[in-house]
């Protein structure tokens, strides 16, 4: 039976979808780098904060040399940096200058990340050597999920 696609097309298609993937981990590394250096002065304060985000930076570097695994990486380190970083820029008790502003660049550069905790879930699922089926993305990603719940939780208390 003859493909219903031509080869030069399909061909075409996966290129397509390599590059667009491609610019898409570029733009979630170079925003998690600077979420990480945004978040390192607000170290001072912060419980575990400078831990995260050089987890961050670190991952962030691997992602942009071409590690594709490091996504995984990326979107956990952020999901555990988040809570902190909005106590910092949303709750009173920090100057406004530089303090807050960097808070709230934090914040923003985190964005990208976030939005690829479907990509993380399957990522993880490769680094952790099972098998990736749906279920078990899924249950990766309600992991994460829980994480960054818990994580939220314990900045509050």
């Amino acid at each position: 039976m003859a493909d219903a696609v031509p080869a030069a097309s399909r061909i075409a298609r996966h290129a397509s979808a390599r590059s667009r993937r491609r610019r898409d981990d570029l733009w979630i590394a170079t925003t998690a780098l600077t979420a990480a250096l945004l978040a390192l002065p607000l170290a001072r304060s912060s419980a575990h904060a400078p831990e995260v985000a050089s987890v961050l930076a670190v991952s962030a570097v691997a992602l942009l040399a071409g590690q594709r695994w490091a996504i995984a990486l990326i979107v956990l380190a952020e999901l555990l940096l988040a809570p902190t970083v909005a106590a910092r820029s949303l709750l009173g008790g920090v100057d406004l200058w530089p303090e807050r502003v960097a808070a709230l660049g934090s914040m923003l550069a985190l964005v990208p990340g976030m939005f690829a905790l479907r990509r993380a879930a399957a990522a993880l699922v490769l680094i952790t050597g099972r098998p990736r089926t749906r279920a078990t993305c899924r249950r990766f990603h309600g992991a994460l999920v829980a994480v960054a719940v818990v994580a939220a939780v314990a900045t509050l208390i």
